[in-house]
Order: structure tokens, then C-alpha cells, then sequence
């Protein structure tokens, strides 16, 4: 997984960069084939907006937009729709492969 953190009109703490790290490492849990993950952080006129772009192989984008007046809290609240929408996209995947016909048995009438 490529992982690209940036700042734009803003500079992040080695915490914050760990931070959102730790919680990228934890999206694998989904055994998902995530390719690359964008995240950009920037000052926006009313506080913080974090993006993060995240590709999926063989399945779209999954892009997540989140703002908030305070850095971590606007970081917090966009790991947490990312884990959502990687949770709901992981239940879609498995249970759409969960029978197939060689699995099916023949009923004689």
C-alpha cells in the first residue's frame, strides 16, 4: 500500500503523520487490496479539511472529505467514515461470494 500524507497551507506534527499511519496499517485488518492512499490536510476559511483518497483494486474509489475546527478531531472523524465505508465495501464483497453454483446441489424432481 503507497501512502502520500500532505499538507497544503499547513504543516503536520510527527504525531499527526503516526496517527493517521497507525490507522492506515489497521484498514489492512479488511483484507482489502488497497493500492494507494492519498491524504490531504488543509486549512480551509472556518478550521481543517482531511481528504482521504483511498484505492481499492477492482472496486471504485473510495474518497472521504471531512472538516472540523480542530486538526485531530477533524482527523478522527475522517478515520472513522474511512472504516465505515472499508467495513460496509468489505461485508459487500463477502457476501456476494458466498455461494456459487458448484456449491449448489442438484434437487431431482
Amino acid at each position: 500500500m503507497n501512502l502520500n500524507i500532505a499538507g497544503r497551507h499547513i504543516t503536520l506534527s510527527d504525531q499527526n503523520r503516526q496517527h493517521i499511519e497507525a490507522a492506515m496499517e489497521s484498514f489492512t485488518k479488511y483484507q482489502l487490496d488497497i493500492t494507494t492512499v492519498n491524504v490531504v490536510v488543509s486549512e480551509i476559511k472556518n478550521g481543517v479539511n482531511v481528504e482521504f483518497d483511498m484505492h481499492i483494486a477492482h472496486a471504485k474509489p473510495v474518497v472521504i472529505n471531512q472538516g472540523d475546527k480542530d486538526l485531530d478531531t477533524a482527523i478522527d472523524l475522517a478515520i472513522e467514515r474511512a472504516t465505515k465505508a472499508l467495513r460496509r465495501l468489505h461485508d459487500r464483497v463477502i457476501s456476494h461470494g458466498t455461494e456459487s453454483l458448484k456449491d449448489l446441489e442438484l434437487v431431482e424432481a
